[in-house]
């Protein structure tokens, strides 16, 4: 297709990935910039619809502007406080905790070698889970949220702009584009889309959160708001981030009650949930066109995790499903996005015979 645009397809085949590795590179050296700038724009997609709301009743821009803005604050700044208290108090207990779960690791051990006659301790050491190692990890963890609070300014500052220009800048764009033959409704068709996305996801991930966070809290575990909220953020990444999320429970259950039906029963509380909210809600209020398959939300998250850091993990597949949408209304790159497509266009099915 696009080859035959000129007489040395190799040459433009050599071209596009001299593009691509700019462009790649180009996103790690910025990523000071652009991850404020994405975070900003996320909030500002999903804080639009308020925004509009407020002018269709007359309110002043700037009074429609700032609400949202502060809105977001109050929210942020809620989440931040509970959550900063659970992770200064797991800081506290993170010692105990990987005491008793090597101590737990020991019996188990000690107590299938007895069984099975197996001295598995030839084969797997006793210290298969180093304490240094997951204190160093907790630590590193939270300097990278500190890190993240000290960008929160920048974050809505940008926001802010982002929204006093969201009443002008599709007027530019229709000008600048009314005479090279583009759609003049593609770029309210993009953005109407992102928001349908991101608004939907949030929507499921707050659900999600809630529940989890309150089946952490039924089954007795500690720190129920901070599961919760882990449980709400990775989320947003499909299979992957519901099996990451699930992981913290299931070790306290076994460090407070050392019981494996317990840790079974939490297990099964987070799977039914995914399930439920991944595989029938939320693809059903989506649709499947938003959908990507499993090998490009796993490349996403090594890609935007690899330029930007544990947030780009995090925005790798909000991140991914944008570009999907703009490939999707761009006419001469639409089989990019077929390809990083869940499914078949319904044409290559029927054509196929499945």
């Amino acid at each position: 297709m696009i080859l035959d645009r000129t007489d040395n397809p190799g040459a433009q085949v050599l071209f596009s990935l001299a593009c691509f590795v700019v462009i790649v590179f180009g996103l790690r050296a910025a990523a000071p910039i652009l991850l404020p700038a994405a975070l900003a724009l996320f909030l500002a997609v999903l804080s639009l619809p308020v925004m509009v709301w407020l002018r269709a009743r007359r309110v002043p821009k700037a009074s429609a502007v700032v609400i949202p803005v502060l809105l977001n604050v109050a929210v942020v700044g809620l989440l931040i406080t509970f959550a900063s208290q659970s992770v200064s108090q797991l800081q506290r207990e993170l010692p105990t905790y990987l005491n008793t779960l090597t101590q737990l690791q020991v019996s188990w051990l000690q107590a299938v070698e007895v069984r099975t006659d197996v001295v598995l301790t030839d084969y797997l050491t006793i210290d298969l889970i180093d304490p240094g190692a997951v204190i160093g990890f907790a630590r590193g963890a939270v300097g990278r949220i500190a890190q993240l609070l000290s960008m929160t300014f920048l974050v809505f500052l940008i926001m802010a702009f982002m929204l006093s220009e969201a009443t002008v800048f599709p007027a530019k764009f229709k000008f600048l584009t009314r005479n090279s033959g583009f759609e003049d409704d593609r770029l309210e068709k993009v953005v109407s889309e992102v928001q349908t996305y991101l608004g939907l996801k949030t929507i499921i991930s707050i659900a999600t959160g809630l529940i989890l966070g309150t089946w952490a809290y039924a089954m007795g575990l500690d720190f129920p708001v901070l599961l919760g909220l882990t449980a709400f953020l990775l989320n947003y990444i499909p299979t992957v981030g519901s099996i990451i999320a699930a992981i913290p429970a299931v070790l306290l259950s076994i460090i407070l009650y050392g019981s494996l039906g317990h840790a079974l029963l939490v297990t099964l509380g987070y799977v039914t949930v995914n399930t439920v909210f991944g595989n029938i809600i939320e693809p059903s209020l989506m649709g499947r066109r938003l959908g990507l398959s499993t090998l490009v939300v796993m490349l996403s998250l090594l890609f935007w995790g690899w330029a930007w850091g544990p947030l780009g993990a995090l925005l790798s597949v909000p991140l991914t499903v944008i570009v999907k949408i703009w490939l999707e209304n761009t006419t001469d790159l639409r089989w990019v996005a077929i390809l990083l497509d869940k499914s078949a266009p319904q044409e290559a099915l029927a054509e196929s015979g499945d």
